[in-house]
């Protein structure tokens, strides 16, 4: 069972890695799942993936204090607005459906807008 967390841990940091060269993919969240994948099968990726350099102080922000920055509230906040906006108004599938993801994209604004968008003050 370890080998699947620990290539399920690779696919999500190289679909993170990507996210830093596409915007429309989101880069932490994604560390954040490697990083529970390596928690399950392997220390040394863990602690590597947690102290890394570029990827490391967004997952430690979250880790500790919950922190989604500004610009990845904007972004994700733009992305769902617009997804729900064309589900709403161009695509033809039935009521439910449009009612479903609606809710969905509003309970995930909503979690998003209730985090902090930087870590509190020491």
């Amino acid at each position: 069972m370890r080998i699947v967390y620990f290539s399920l841990g690779w696919l999500f940091f190289f679909i993170g890695a990507v996210g830093v060269i596409l915007p429309v993919l989101p880069t932490t969240p994604f560390m954040l799942l490697a990083l529970w994948a390596f928690s399950r099968s392997s220390e040394r990726f863990h602690n590597w993936l947690y102290h890394h350099k570029f990827f490391g102080p967004p997952i430690q922000k979250w880790c500790k204090y919950r922190v989604i920055p500004l610009q990845a509230k904007i972004i994700a906040l733009s992305v769902m607005l617009s997804s729900m906006v064309y589900l709403l108004i161009f695509a033809s599938h039935h009521y439910i459906y449009k009612v479903s993801a609606s809710v969905l994209i509003l309970y995930g604004a909503f979690f998003i807008l209730t985090k902090p968008s930087r870590p509190p003050d020491s």
